[in-house]
Formats: structure tokens, C-alpha cells, sequence
């Protein structure tokens, strides 16, 4: 076993600009822009796009992005959201009506306005300096002309190619050249999507020459244009297979998508020893690692051995109790009250901190903030049977179960999994970005614009009474969760890909920076732990409670006493969990650092 500062790879040092990213292509495209003389706002935009053709498996054109951004000067960072809503069509009636109960993780029901595009432009024109072709060129070049294809990306295909040839003929056309599928480091092409950027290049060129009115000619050509009228089209005409074993039409409309644009929100934020962490509000979930930090405040986490039993089981208690609220209290502000204020006060922190007891928890213990009694959804449990505590757990019919499983075209709609990028400039202006959705396994791809849709209307509870509930108009409580951290000079952003477990990685990063002092990089390879105790955000919405995984690095002592502490501890492969990225800054030297595991993130600077 590696001693905890043990690094793969050095920490990156620079002071003229650092990019961090789940993919070297992506990494380099960021610091080409940096080089040229754009800013971190332009790095991040041309390495977004990038990232959507080079990890296709992990987020896509048609998908959503969540993004921090701190310009030089500016006190607290804010959140641009690009988490699109739930259509119009989107009601409980229909659902049911179709015999859906929960919402299917793949096909096209579970489709949401695609965010991406438009929170990418929306910080291009308010805070780049690149036009519209200089930012898009990268990718429209790798569209086009073909990328290295990382194994990941050949295994999801390879694994759905069956499926693709049999139910969505335009995604086999798409990721199936020569009806085969690639092979990892094979060229691969989508001209599909490269005519599609193109496209958009084009149209907000007749804007003229203004910059900022060339963006929003192509927010124009993308929101109420040929893309949204070629989405409409599609979802209208085509009866899809999805994890249901049925066939069914989407639900987004044109009007959906010209009735949305990406927005710029306050973060919620939080004090931990001396740090502000900065977060999306609880339309993600993000508050749970600042419920966690205010948690952990009243323990001596500094003084504790982050490979040790105490701090495992500490940590891992604490992420039940704010994973529970984030299911009880959680969603869209707009369309319901989160009482956001209340669940990241020190009073109820000190109040939930009391729970936290020797043994492993196996219930779902949701807090009542403000003395608000909580609700908390039915679920149901991995492997069958009961569940435990509050929750009332989901009975899953074995037909349909079985008609789920024939229908899926993967091992699961969660491993389309997520991308992040952070970006610092010379200037001190600071990216976190984590864009997802849109895999190219989880939906058909769109004849003649070479994606395809998210599914993250997944997401939604089709119970009434949470703040998660299906509502049109409201956005899906996304995973999506990047961060920003200050204190004093430095400022650093940070984030990971990983469905629920995002909030969980970053965290344990976090706390051996701030409270272990391992340096980035050596905090990215230290290893990592994930419980699986609560509801996932992901079809078919399954907990294990008291499921704990553990990287096999771990000492065997600490394995063994988690165990007798009633932890159901799985240990996985040394370098299995978490895909960490990050980036600091002093106001002096620039700090990034990158994942070693799947071997495809990096991290440059000079």
C-alpha cells in the first residue's frame, strides 16, 4: 500500500495557466487557447466542446453542464446553470398513463431541454474573448477529421452495438462504422455533429461581425432553429425502446426548448475551518458536501488517519444523514420551498451531529429543518427485499424487471457517467465545469445532427409531495456538482465525474488538502470510498444501506473493523473510484492536478 502522500504523478506548478480534465485532448485543446492569449472562460469553453466529441460515453451535445466560474477580482463565485427542465409534457398523468412508475434511464422519455449549449455560450459571450468559430473549431476539427478513441468509449459501444443494430438505427450509423463497433485507439469519426457545430458557426456569422451577437445568433439557430425543430421532429415520430421493454415517443417540443436559456444563480456556500465552499443550490446536490463539512466541523477530522477505521466510518456516517435530506428536501427552488438556510446552519448541523454513533447506520434518517416533518421517497432495495428506516420501499415485479433488463442497452444508464474540467489564468479568473448526459448509449442518436438527447428527467421522484416530483418546467436534481473553495490568496476548483458518488470523491479529496495538507495531486491518488446507502439518482433508483466499497489500498485493519462496526464492506480494485480533477491558485503559482484511474485525465500548466 502507497503512503498517503504517495503521487502517480507530479503536481502540476505554472504561473501562466493550468488546465485540468477528464481527457488529455481536452486538457490540451484548454491550454492551446491559453497560449493564443484567451482567457480561462475561453479555455473552458473550446476544451467543453471538445470533451463532448471525445467522450462521447460520458456527455454530449444534447446533454446538460453545471458551471462555477470566479472572475479575476470578483469575491464569491456564481453558478451558471445548464440544467434544463422537464417539457411541458412531462406530467405524472402522462407517465402513468404509459404504465410508468419510475421514470426509464435511457430511450426518450426521460429527455429534458439540453443545457449544455446554451451555459457554455452564455459564458463565452459574457466573460471570453474567443468568437464563436475560434471556440468551436477544435471540436467541429475532431468531429470531423476523427479522434483516438479511449477504451472506454469502444466498451460502450461495443456493449450496445446488438442493441443498436436491432432497435436505433441512427445511433448504429453513428458509433457502428462499417455496422462494426471501433476498437479502443481506432480513428473515430462523427461527421453527423461536425456538419451540426458547423452549422451553428455559420448561422451566427450572419449575425455579423459583433462577437457577442454572433453567440446569440447561435443560441437562436440551437433554441428555436433547425435544432429544436429537427429534436421535435424526432421525438414526435420515433417510438423508442427504453429500460421499460417498451417502445415510446418523447415528450420535448420545440416550445420547451425556446422557452428555456441558461442562467447565472448565487452558489450556496458554507465555512470549514478557515475555507468558503462554494456550490450549486439544491437544484443539484451539491449542499450535501457543505452539509457534510458543517458535520464534520465538530469532529477532530484534522488529527484523525484518512486510512484509518474513525475516519472512514465518520466520514461515511455523516454523508448518510446529508444524502437523506438531499432526498427529503432537494429539487427545483422555483417550484417548491428548500429551506436551504436552515439545513447549512450551525444549529442544525450540531443537531444531526448527535446521530452519528459507533456503529453503522442502516436507515434513511432525513432531519426537520425549522421543525419541518420530513418526506421521504418510496424506494427499493439493490438485490430485492425490504428497506429500512423512514423510506417506504418500491415493490419491482419480476416481469418487469425482466422487461427492464431484455430492454437495456447497457450494463446500466449510469455508467454514461460525466466529465469535469477546471481551468486558472494568469489572470485569476477560475473555471469548475462538470458537464453530462447526452451518452450516446442511453439515447438514439438524431438523424442529420449527429447526438443525442440526456436522460436526466430520470431524476425525478414520480411520488407527489417531494421537491424532486416530476413538474414540468422544473429542473431535475442533477448530480452535477462542481466547486470552488477559497481561503485566504488561494482559490481552487475542483470536481469529479460519478452520478451520487461525485459529492462523496470530492469530498474525501477535500478533506486531505484542507486538513491533511497532501498536495493536489497526491490528495487525487490517495484512496478513495464510496457508500451506496442511499436511493441513487439513477434508474431504477435502488439503496443498499450500510454497502460501503472500499479501493483495495486500504489497510487490512481498517477493512476489518469497519466490518465490526456493521459497515457491509466490498472491496473493489485499488484504482476503481472516483475520476478526480483539480486546480489551484495562490495569486502567485498555479496548482492542477488530475485522476490516475481509467487513464485519460490530465492535467497541464506552465
Amino acid at each position: 500500500m502507497a503512503a498517503p502522500g504517495f503521487t502517480t504523478r507530479p503536481e502540476i506548478l505554472g504561473t501562466f495557466g493550468v488546465v485540468s480534465s477528464t481527457h488529455w485532448i481536452a486538457s490540451q485543446v484548454g491550454m492551446a487557447v491559453l497560449e493564443k492569449g484567451g482567457n480561462a472562460f475561453d479555455a473552458a469553453v473550446a476544451a467543453g466542446f471538445v470533451l463532448q466529441v471525445v467522450e462521447p460515453h460520458m456527455n454530449g451535445l444534447g446533454g446538460d453542464a453545471v458551471i462555477l466560474v470566479r472572475p479575476a477580482g470578483q469575491d464569491a463565485p456564481v453558478a451558471i446553470c445548464g440544467q434544463g427542465p422537464a417539457p411541458a409534457g412531462a406530467t405524472l398523468a402522462h407517465y402513468r398513463a404509459e404504465g410508468i412508475e419510475t421514470i426509464p434511464g435511457n430511450g426518450l422519455l426521460a429527455a429534458t431541454v439540453p443545457g449544455a449549449f446554451d451555459a457554455w455560450m452564455l459564458m463565452l459571450r459574457d466573460h471570453g474573448t474567443l468568437t464563436l468559430a475560434e471556440a468551436l473549431q477544435p471540436a467541429i476539427s475532431y468531429a470531423a477529421e476523427g479522434h483516438p478513441l479511449v477504451a472506454g468509449a469502444a466498451g460502450a459501444i461495443a456493449g450496445v452495438a446488438e442493441f443498436f443494430a436491432r432497435e436505433w438505427p441512427a445511433s448504429a450509423e453513428t458509433w457502428l462504422p462499417g455496422g462494426r463497433p471501433p476498437k479502443a485507439g481506432d480513428i473515430h469519426r462523427n461527421p453527423g455533429l461536425a456538419k451540426t457545430l458547423a452549422r451553428l458557426v455559420r448561422l451566427g456569422a450572419q449575425a455579423g461581425a459583433d462577437r457577442e451577437a454572433q453567440i446569440d445568433a447561435a443560441r437562436r439557430a440551437f433554441y428555436q432553429g433547425f435544432v429544436a425543430e429537427t429534436i421535435e421532429g424526432f421525438a414526435c415520430s420515433t417510438e423508442a425502446m427504453d429500460a421499460t421493454g417498451r417502445r415510446h415517443r418523447g415528450v420535448l417540443r420545440a416550445a420547451d426548448m425556446a422557452s428555456w436559456s441558461a442562467s447565472v444563480e448565487a452558489c450556496a456556500r458554507v465555512s470549514y475551518r478557515g475555507w468558503e465552499v462554494f456550490k450549486a443550490g439544491p437544484w443539484s446536490q451539491g449542499p450535501v458536501m457543505l452539509q457534510a463539512l458543517k458535520l464534520l466541523e465538530g469532529f477532530d477530522v484534522p488529527s484523525m488517519d484518512t486510512l484509518g477505521a474513525e475516519f472512514v466510518h465518520v466520514l461515511v456516517e455523516a454523508k448518510k444523514l446529508a444524502y437523506a435530506d438531499r432526498e427529503s428536501w432537494y429539487g427545483e427552488p422555483e417550484h417548491g420551498d428548500v429551506p436551504l438556510a436552515a439545513l447549512l446552519s450551525e444549529g442544525y448541523a450540531a443537531e444531526r451531529r448527535r446521530l452519528v454513533g459507533p456503529a453503522a447506520s442502516r436507515e434513511m434518517r432525513p432531519g426537520a429543518p425549522g421543525g419541518r416533518n420530513p418526506n421521504f421517497p418510496r424506494y427499493a432495495l439493490a438485490g430485492g427485499g425490504g428497506g429500512a428506516g423512514i423510506g417506504e420501499p418500491a415493490r419491482v415485479e419480476q416481469e418487469s424487471q425482466d422487461r427492464a433488463n431484455a430492454a437495456r442497452p447497457s450494463r446500466g444508464p449510469a455508467e454514461g457517467d460525466t466529465c469535469h474540467l477546471d481551468v486558472i489564468d494568469r489572470w485569476g479568473n477560475v473555471v469548475a465545469a462538470t458537464p453530462s448526459g447526452g451518452w450516446l448509449q442511453s439515447s438514439p442518436a438524431i438523424p442529420g445532427l449527429g447526438f443525442c438527447l440526456g436522460t436526466r428527467a430520470q431524476m425525478f421522484w414520480m411520488q407527489e409531495g417531494l421537491p424532486s416530483t416530476l413538474r414540468p418546467g422544473a429542473r431535475p436534481r442533477t448530480t452535477l456538482t462542481p466547486t470552488i473553495a477559497r481561503r485566504g490568496d488561494t482559490t481552487m476548483a475542483f470536481g469529479s465525474p460519478g452520478g451520487d458518488n461525485q459529492d462523496q470523491w470530492i469530498l474525501q479529496f477535500f478533506l486531505r488538502h484542507a486538513d491533511h495538507g497532501l498536495n493536489l495531486q497526491a490528495a487525487i491518488d490517495a484512496p478513495q470510498l464510496q457508500s451506496d446507502h442511499w436511493p441513487n439518482s439513477f434508474y431504477p433508483r435502488h439503496a443498499a444501506p450500510a454497502k460501503l466499497q472500499l479501493e483495495g489500498r486500504f489497510p487490512r485493519e481498517t477493512i476489518d473493523e469497519l466490518a465490526r462496526r456493521g459497515h457491509e464492506v466490498k472491496v473493489v480494485g485499488d484504482w476503481t473510484l472516483g475520476r478526480n480533477c483539480a486546480a489551484a491558485t495562490d495569486g502567485r503559482v498555479l496548482r492542477a492536478a488530475a485522476t490516475p484511474r481509467l487513464q485519460q485525465a490530465y492535467a497541464l500548466g506552465r
